[in-house]
Formats: structure tokens, C-alpha cells, sequence
């Protein structure tokens, strides 16, 4: 699994375009769970209620990956707009995302190759200018040095992007704090030799 990449920062996210006379509606939005995916598929198909079609795709775990993902034509032809839909999720850098394209026809059949390069494009097209953000995965270890140890050890937080959430004095020196997972196994390492062994580190992440 990914400890960190790219999601959604914003709730919802739309773009609109007409392909020959029909009025297509890219809707896109952050969305983790699967029943969260659902929910807001729901909601659009609620918004555009007298809509051709609303089809749509999900991918609710980390960019690429394919054991939370579900798609539909939504009564277009089979293989022509979930399908294309969901790849072009696939294979965005941006994870835990719902597409839903809304489609008003407009007289003029597009065909199967242009239903593909429609539903494609239109998520495609939403992608492009969709506001992302950073998702990291946290650990969160506890950390117990002696007194002697505490100002290098205060010194070398920032290199592994550490956020203090609780310190306690006592005996020793007692500290929780937080960072990306990709960074424990170094981290701890550099406590370790900062103390000459000396170090009570615990993963409580779980906890």
C-alpha cells in the first residue's frame, strides 16, 4: 500500500462540455469507502434526475489499485462508459475518487468508439483541473530517552517530518509523536543510535 499520494481536496468537482448536441456533466469527488463512492453517485443521479444517463466509476483505495472499484453504462451500450470511465481513473495519479457523467443526448448518435472517447474524455477533462492534495499514511510511536538525550533528539525531528502530539516528564524523558510511515523504520533507527540503545520506542499507531 501506498504511504503517500494524491486525493480529491474538494468535496465536489465539475466540468460540462457538448459533443455533438449532447450535453455532457463530469462530476467527480473525493470519495474513501466504498459506500461513500455510492452515496454520492446517489446524490448526482438525485441532482439529474431527467438525465439520458448517468454513468459512473469509483475507485475507493489508493491510485491503481483495484479491490474497491465498481463502474455502470447506466443503460448505454455495454463496455462504452463505465468501463473507459473507470480505466481512466485507474490510471490517474489521484486515489479514493467517484466519477459520474451525466449525459443529456442531443439528437446525434455518437456511436460506439465516440461513446468510449466521450465518457473517457469527460473524466479525462475533470482530471486535468481537479484540485488534489497529499494524503499521507501516519504512524505513531512512543518514545522514552533519557533527559541527556532530549535536545539532539528535538534537533532531528524535522528531517523525518515529525509532529509531537504529547510530551511527558517524568523519570524520563516521554514522547508520542507522528509521522509518515514511510520514514519509522529510519527514524527509530536514528533514536536508537542518538541513545546508544538506550531507547524505549513503541508503535501505538493501532492503539
Amino acid at each position: 500500500m501506498l504511504d503517500r499520494y494524491l486525493i480529491p481536496d474538494t468535496a465536489q468537482y465539475r466540468v460540462e462540455e457538448i459533443i455533438k448536441k449532447s450535453q455532457f456533466i463530469v462530476t467527480l469527488a473525493h470519495t474513501p469507502s466504498v459506500d461513500e463512492a455510492k452515496a454520492f453517485i446517489a446524490a448526482v443521479k438525485a441532482e439529474f434526475p431527467d438525465a439520458t444517463h448517468n454513468c459512473w466509476a469509483y475507485q475507493a483505495g489508493p491510485p491503481g489499485t483495484t479491490a474497491m472499484v465498481g463502474m455502470s453504462d447506466d443503460g448505454e451500450p455495454h463496455g462504452t462508459a463505465g468501463k473507459p470511465m473507470l480505466n481512466m481513473l485507474l490510471h490517474a495519479d489521484v486515489g479514493e475518487i467517484s466519477a459520474v457523467v451525466t449525459r443529456y443526448f442531443g439528437g446525434t448518435k455518437l456511436g460506439t468508439g465516440g461513446l468510449v472517447r466521450a465518457y473517457s474524455g469527460m473524466v479525462k477533462l475533470g482530471l486535468e483541473t481537479l484540485p488534489t492534495r497529499e494524503k499521507i499514511t501516519p504512524v505513531r510511536i512512543e518514545v522514552v530517552i533519557d533527559y541527556s538525550a532530549v535536545t539532539l533528539f528535538k534537533r532531528m525531528l524535522p528531517d523525518y517530518e515529525i509532529k509531537v502530539l504529547e510530551e511527558n516528564f517524568g523519570a524520563d524523558a516521554a514522547f508520542v509523536v507522528e509521522m509518515p510511515k514511510e520514514h519509522a523504520e529510519a527514524f527509530s533507527a536514528a533514536v536508537v543510535e542518538l541513545t546508544n540503545g538506550n531507547a524505549l520506542l513503541d508503535d501505538i499507531t493501532d492503539r
